[in-house]
């Protein structure tokens, strides 16, 4: 399915778009680091919900856009002494079309990140059941020793006896960012819920604000242009709107392909094309 969408208003992106359209060079764009991020959602009295942050204006990507929690793969994701619960490595490169390498660092940085970001630590101290509650002084030292690269994700769990929960994580989408763009991402989107006894909090210095947010709402302010979303949340935000549970949502198992949009002069002005899996 091809999708148009339109561009942000914002003066530095259509400069950028300007001279790309003026003199567009692909071999010389920058390679897309490897990222992830979770779409946390709960059941709302009207319907599912989603977890969201409001990137700050400083950003040097996607300032003042709402996003999921997430963010770029770490090198110390890969260590093979990850403690590891749910689906294996290999079943998840399977899904993932990568190889096992990667799709460990993949599904670790995803846990690392939230965990970072928000609070919410997708691990266990066996392969079914998840740590207590997480929201005191000790556990926000592991996410600042995390943030600050004091420590990797295995170390953390290591030291206090957990597994990482693979099996806590659904796979949906994978977007890469357009060629024009200085800075640029390999994006898979995964979705969770948020376990027992965590809360998704704010304390990330990379938002605003952070919220669960009814995706009506939102999409509704998006196409009033009072919310600013890339085309890979715009999609991921309708999909949730769809959603009969957030258990039926993080359950399902959708075609997953590669979707890189790219600018399209319309002769009425330029847009954002992608082709969407059916």
């Amino acid at each position: 399915m091809i999708r148009d969408f339109p561009v942000a208003d914002s003066p530095s992106l259509h400069e950028r778009i300007d001279a790309w359209l003026a003199d567009p060079q692909p071999s010389s764009a920058p390679q897309p680091r490897l990222a992830a991020t979770v779409m946390f959602v709960r059941d709302g009295a009207e319907g599912v919900e989603v977890f969201m942050l409001r990137r700050v204006a400083t950003m040097a990507f996607a300032p003042r856009m709402m996003v999921f929690p997430g963010g770029g793969v770490d090198a110390r994701d890969a260590e093979a002494e990850l403690p590891w619960a749910g689906p294996a490595p290999a079943e998840w490169a399977r899904l993932l079309r990568v190889d096992e390498a990667r799709a460990r660092e993949l599904v670790a940085a995803a846990v690392r990140e939230v965990f970072e970001e928000c609070g919410v630590l997708l691990a266990g101290p066996s392969a079914d059941s998840v740590v207590e509650d997480v929201d005191d002084d000790h556990w926000r030292e592991q996410r600042r020793r995390l943030l600050d690269r004091e420590a990797s994700l295995s170390e953390v769990l290591l030291e206090h006896g957990l597994v990482l929960r693979s099996d806590l994580l659904g796979y949906r989408a994978h977007w890469v960012t357009p060629v024009f763009e200085a800075r640029r991402y390999d994006t898979r989107f995964f979705t969770a819920a948020v376990p027992a006894g965590h809360r998704a909090d704010d304390r990330t210095t990379e938002a605003d604000l952070a919220a669960w947010v009814r995706p009506a709402e939102l999409l509704d302010a998006w196409s009033r242009g009072e919310a600013l979303m890339l085309p890979p949340t715009v999609v991921a935000v309708e999909e949730v709107a769809a959603a009969t549970s957030a258990a039926a949502f993080i359950a399902e198992r959708p075609v997953v392909e590669t979707v890189q949009p790219e600018l399209v002069d319309t002769g009425d002005g330029v847009v954002l094309r992608a082709t969407l899996p059916r």
